[in-house]
């Protein structure tokens, strides 16, 4: 990157956030992309959208006490980051987990407005959280946890204004206890918050949507160069939803998914991953991997969830947590025959596993573009709120497959018209950037 201007705000954003590598790191990504938009552009560079995007409208931090079984005070801190809201409402997850800080919530918050955006749908990014841990924790605990967070964050969110959804350790049980709290404190019944539980105005594939719509982005992207699944070797990280349903939409495409992992270890089977064991395991059982290999003769776990990059393979599926593959990870899948990494999880490669993809002419889709499903399938279910509607499976998941069949086309139209054919990351975050861009100058000085 050698223009002036870009190189001025990355310094600014250095010396304003020390401390927060995961949001620089985001932030320099997308800037690398912008330079040719921001060349051919002045009119950017006049209004100053680059220096406006990357600071947050609003930074919320606040206290959260809640009392354990034992009858102890915990105290926790909460996040809220509403990032841009240029296309409209603020949306994005709430992470539950101990590595929560304002860096990580910023820089999920920054990716999460040009997702948003590839989407098509109205929505601005934003993001949030607490370093609360709801691993061990009761039933009990975790709802006392759920209500006293939404007792602050009430009052800075609403339907046309920020809708939250799920994320890690976020899922359909801390949601519905938020919603209640939000319905008691307020009195309204709204879509206030997106991940609810089907008889209360949830949508149904929500479940699914970040694995499936994984899977259907990359299919097209293996499409748009002659490849698909089918009979292709496939190694996933990570055991949650998106993990799950992306081995799930991965086997009925024709793919064989050999390894999964979680934060111990990961698990290889030579004969395929038996999904409706792997299923239970997770979401009725709530056990670790370690125990798919005792209950599965000639499969074998292995300590230590890294090494599941040096397990051969053809496509490599990140779907676990950000810098999950660093450049020792992506050279073992080079050598190893992977041709395609594709992003479930949130920015899972570090920038020098990012290179050595590009180095191996590796196909490479971006998180904010191949993980874009969920955020999608929310947006459908506030649709689905909004009209007092509620959708078959079928339809959900035939709108998710169109919109990421939209993405891929949007990335890849967007890479060859900057002079980038089939860097997606570059096509992504340019496509993503330009509507909100036009939106932040239209809208003036704001």
């Amino acid at each position: 990157m050698t223009n002036k201007y870009m190189l001025d705000v990355l310094a600014k954003v250095k010396a304003r956030n020390p401390g927060e590598p995961e949001f620089i790191q985001a932030v320099t990504e997308v800037f690398e992309s912008l330079e040719p938009v921001i060349e051919k552009r002045p009119d950017f560079v006049k209004a100053n959208i680059l220096e406006r995007i990357v600071e947050p409208d609003r930074q919320i931090i606040f206290r959260v006490p809640w009392v354990d079984d034992q009858g102890n005070i915990q105290v926790n801190r909460g996040f809220r980051i509403q990032y841009n809201d240029a296309i409209g409402p603020y949306k994005g997850g709430i992470r539950l987990h101990p590595s929560v800080y304002m860096g990580i919530i910023k820089f999920l918050g920054f990716e999460q407005i040009f997702k948003n955006s590839l989407t098509t749908l109205p929505m601005g990014g934003a993001k949030g959280g607490s370093d609360f841990d709801p691993k061990g924790k009761s039933d009990n605990e975790i709802m006392r946890f759920c209500q006293s967070f939404i007792n602050e964050l009430y009052r800075h969110i609403g339907k046309d204004i920020d809708v939250p959804a799920g994320d890690i350790g976020t899922g359909a049980r801390e949601i519905g206890y938020m919603f209640g709290q939000y319905k008691k404190l307020t009195g309204e019944w709204s879509g206030i918050l997106t991940g609810k539980g089907i008889p209360y105005g949830g949508s149904l594939a929500r479940t699914e949507a970040t694995g499936y719509g994984l899977c259907y982005f990359t299919e097209e992207m293996l499409k748009a160069n002659g490849k698909s699944f089918k009979g292709q070797t496939v190694v996933i990280s990570g055991s949650g939803n998106v993990a799950l349903y992306a081995c799930q939409k991965a086997q009925s495409l024709g793919a064989k998914v050999v390894a999964m992992s979680d934060s111990n270890g990961y698990v290889y089977d030579p004969n395929g991953i038996d999904f409706a064991y792997m299923k239970n395991l997770k979401e009725v059982r709530r056990g670790r991997v370690k125990e798919y290999a005792a209950d599965h003769p000639g499969s074998t776990y292995t300590e230590g969830y890294r090494n599941i990059w040096k397990v051969p393979c053809h496509i490599a599926l990140p779907c676990a947590t950000q810098n999950d593959i660093d450049k020792p990870s992506a050279e073992a899948l080079a050598a190893n025959g992977c041709y395609c990494v594709s992003e479930g999880a949130n920015m899972p490669s570090t920038p020098e596993a990012i290179e050595v993809y590009f180095a191996n002419k590796m196909l490479y889709g971006p998180a904010k573009a191949a993980n874009a499903g969920g955020v999608a399938t929310s947006g459908l279910e506030m649709c689905q709120n909004s009209m007092r509607l509620s959708w078959t499976f079928e339809e959900v998941d035939e709108k998710l497959h169109g919109i990421m069949k939209n993405i891929f086309a949007a990335c890849d139209s967007a890479s060859k018209e900057y002079g980038m054919p089939g860097n997606y990351m570059a096509g992504a975050n340019i496509a993503g950037f330009l509507k909100v861009a036009e939106a932040m100058k239209a809208q003036g000085c704001v």
